[in-house]
């Protein structure tokens, strides 16, 4: 099972991914309004196209719609993180302990594989830029879990709004080291399949990084 590694199957699929990519990496800022005539001279598409992919991003929450304002990309505020990660620490540690009693050698082979591949990027120290789908930590933890139900509450419905904060906020400075360090522990336990670890480890890297990213984005707004 997989859902990221999708390959656009017509203009409005291609739009909407390139769009979803912009506004979590945020070439398109954070509570920014959406202008449909703006947006299909960007993108070169019309705008039935643009409206579309709205409509989709909407279902995944990067796009709210207001009265008498019309479709912005939402806004990465502390009470929404708090929000978002208090579900998230549930969900994903869940996925973790699932991910140690389900999850093949191979897989699991993969996955340390995976870890070694980021190590030269953390050595650096600037950044843990991961992108969306296999080469993401967390995703393949979510699809190691085995269960249908979890991944899609948490790839359909909240993985793109998770990776806005994450992309934003909490992939560089000091963090860096120590959030891999995390991703290593969690990693041991699922590979010595200790279920109750691997759920404790993911919670606690979690909350870590929910205070970091709320210490950034405070600092941020301050400064804005």
């Amino acid at each position: 099972m997989t859902f990221f590694n999708e390959q656009p199957i017509t203009a409005a699929d291609k739009t909407f991914f390139e769009l979803r990519k912009d506004i979590v990496e945020g070439e398109i800022q954070a509570g920014s309004k959406l202008s449909e005539t703006e947006l299909s001279t960007k993108y070169q598409v019309s705008r039935a196209i643009i409206r579309e992919a709205i409509n989709r991003l909407e279902s995944c929450h990067l796009v709210e719609r207001k009265a008498n304002v019309g479709a912005r990309v939402v806004a990465l505020t502390p009470d929404g993180l708090i929000e978002l990660y208090q579900v998230r620490e549930s969900l994903e540690g869940m996925a973790a302990r699932l991910a140690a009693k389900n999850m093949t050698e191979s897989e699991i082979a993969d996955l340390n594989g995976l870890l070694n591949r980021h190590f030269d990027e953390v050595q650096t120290g600037e950044s843990y830029y991961q992108e969306a789908g296999d080469v993401d930590f967390h995703y393949r933890i979510i699809i190691g879990s085995k269960n249908k139900h979890l991944i899609t509450v948490l790839l359909e419905g909240m993985y793109h709004l998770i990776r806005m904060y994450r992309v934003q906020l909490g992939m560089a400075g000091p963090r860096v080291t120590t959030a891999f360090d995390e991703h290593k522990h969690i990693v041991k336990a699922i590979s010595n399949r200790d279920e109750e670890l691997a759920e404790m480890l993911m919670r606690r890297h979690i909350m870590y990084s929910k205070a970091n990213i709320e210490t950034k984005l405070e600092t941020k707004l301050v400064i804005n």
